[in-house]
């Protein structure tokens, strides 16, 4: 069917997840779609249409508005690859008739190398104020989360000192979200992509593979932290504590390995469904998790008998427990200050990357701005206080400085509280995995391989790699060091990405080019050289030097992510400027 004919779908049903890059719309009768023959995606053993020498997925070729007589066979077409609609044997890429904004999206002469559906813009936008500031109560809500605010608050040594650095640091990370944020919101493109504008269509696979590696690290890290609280709690029943003391395989308990693997399933549920469905899941847990943070605290001040917001906790207690930190300075004084609200921005670093991965999903820069605004410094501050009041009040009742919240929930009297703590601390850990290390290296990985692996495919392989991590657990060995060095690396990442979309391109890039293989994003055979040359020599300076010699002084590695963002920035400038001036073919700014 080459020639235009006109007709309707009928009853298409609403199928299709927000990620695809065409957004099938619920049909009605009389309403048109546009459709492209010889949908290149179709599953092995179905027919493909006549006219395929250059179709590409969501691409009009010969366009035409097809009649779908068979509302059940277009849900099973649809079912199987939702860009299709069946039409006689052949099969065909649909996208609606709507407005100028959707027409837009169509990509002319994509790659199948850089496009599928899943790396595509982004058309369905529902992502309001309510659900970014629950992806940020997903990912500081956290066993992680918790531990770190409440060991910062041990480096302040005091609660105004505590609000203070936390409060510069948030709104430190609040501006820089902001800015990754508006740029997802912009293109409709997730982190890999946009780094093809900067390192190249080809060269933003290693950006894209060192954020997949260290979420896939973490992902581990956090499943193990989610099963602990599990453990934790069972361990209060006597046939549990002599099974775990009792049995061990893969260099674990039996019990952990079981409370593993449970949490580990768990968040393969919640992924598989597409990101509506993690929507909808940060919308539940981020709340959630704030109840059982406030009960916590609220409990263990009624068992202290007061409420404190100034800390008894001795000095020689504090040296103690921070003389390992590698912060500099005692508790409360000004270096130790900077270096909280350094280390409480750097926490975030791999989220400034891939934070567009979420914002792409944003009704527009307000939803994202607002959000982002509660999420935040007003959220971090407030979650933060709660930690510090927590971590005062469990000093008081046990005589102890406990950071850990699981620890903490383990001493409770009451079984009720502690299995109410143990089952949110897990879904809190859920939560962060799901945003930080799930979505970001299943984008990424997609991004590498985009004719094989799909968003999903990505994700199943990184849970894969986390799950074969765990009986080695390299994050409770010195490999930790090693990786933590691979992440610092974000730090130059970012440089080189906000200098390259801000400063060289003023915010504008040509969206439909991120997917030619020849157009203006080809640089150097779809490697851009001085992006990696600045990448390579902020990391230098912010990971490599600073983990592995003594040549720089002890308290450089505290700051080195800003250092790798500021080197990395500044000579990504010098040297794109120095190509523009020159005339070396470049992408157009």
């Amino acid at each position: 069917m080459t020639e235009r004919q006109r007709g309707t779908v009928q009853d298409i049903p609403r199928s299709v997840p927000p990620n695809n890059s065409q957004a099938l719309r619920h049909g009605s009768s009389g309403r048109a779609f546009r459709c492209a023959q010889a949908c290149p995606r179709m599953t092995k053993g179905k027919k493909r249409g006549k006219d395929t020498q250059t179709a590409m997925p969501g691409v009009a070729m010969n366009t035409c508005e097809a009649k779908v007589e068979d509302p059940s066979g277009a849900a099973a077409a649809v079912e199987q690859n939702p860009f299709c609609i069946p039409q006689g044997k052949a099969y065909f890429s649909v996208t609606a008739l709507g407005s100028a904004e959707e027409e837009a999206m169509t990509i002319q002469g994509a790659s199948p190398d850089l496009y599928n559906e899943d790396l595509a813009p982004a058309t369905v936008r529902n992502w309001g104020p309510f659900s970014i500031f629950n992806v940020w109560t997903s990912d500081v809500h956290s066993l992680w989360g918790y531990y770190l605010a409440a060991s910062l608050f041990l480096f302040c040594g005091g609660f105004v000192n505590f609000i203070v650095a936390i409060g510069i640091g948030s709104l430190i990370i609040y501006v820089l979200m902001n800015m990754v944020g508006y740029a997802g919101v912009k293109t409709g493109v997730p982190y890999p992509v946009l780094a093809r504008a900067s390192f190249g269509i080809w060269g933003a696979n290693l950006p894209a593979l060192v954020r997949a590696v260290v979420a896939c690290f973490w992902y581990g890290a956090q499943t193990a932290l989610a099963s602990s609280a599990l453990v934790a709690l069972l361990i209060r029943t006597d046939w549990f504590l002599q099974f775990h003391q009792n049995t061990h395989f893969l260099g674990h308990s039996g019990l952990e390995v079981i409370c593993f693997l449970i949490m580990w399933g768990l968040q393969l549920l919640i992924i598989q469904r597409g990101m509506e469905t993690v929507r909808k899941f940060q919308d539940w847990a981020g709340p959630a998790v704030w109840i059982m943070m406030l009960i916590l605290a609220i409990y263990l001040c009624v068992k202290a008998g007061t409420f404190a917001i100034t800390s008894d906790i001795p000095m020689d207690v504090l040296l103690e427990k921070t003389k390992d930190a590698g912060v500099p300075g005692l508790p409360g004084s000004w270096t130790s200050l900077f270096a909280v609200a350094a280390i409480w921005v750097t926490y975030f670093s791999a989220l400034y990357l891939n934070f567009c991965d979420f914002s792409r999903y944003g009704k527009n820069k307000d939803a994202v701005r607002i959000g982002n605004l509660w999420g935040l410094p007003i959220n971090l501050v407030l979650f933060s206080l709660v930690a510090g009041i927590t971590t005062i009040a469990a000093y008081d009742v046990y005589g102890e400085v406990l950071i850990h919240p699981e620890h903490i929930s383990a001493k409770f009297d009451s079984w009720f509280l502690a299995t109410l703590a143990a089952l949110t601390f897990a879904v809190a850990t859920l939560g962060i995995n799901v945003v930080a290390n799930f979505v970001s290296p299943a984008f990424d990985f997609s991004n590498v391989f985009p004719r094989h692996i799909s968003f999903k495919k990505g994700g199943y392989i990184a849970a894969l790699i986390a799950l074969g991590l765990y009986p080695f657990a390299p994050w409770e060995s010195g490999a930790a060091v090693f990786v933590s060095a691979i992440g610092a690396t974000m730090g130059p990442i970012f440089g080189v990405m906000m200098v390259d979309y801000y400063l060289i391109r003023k915010g504008e890039v040509d969206v439909e080019a991120l997917y030619r293989e020849d157009g203006e994003f080809r640089f150097q055979n779809g490697w851009h050289v001085n992006a990696l040359i600045a990448a390579g020599i902020g990391a230098m300076f912010s990971s490599i030097l600073p983990s592995f010699t003594d040549w720089l002084p002890s308290w450089w590695g505290v700051y080195g992510w800003f250092f790798g963002v500021a080197i990395a920035g500044v000579i990504y400038y010098v040297l794109r400027s120095a190509a523009v001036g020159s005339g070396v073919k470049v992408a157009k700014a």
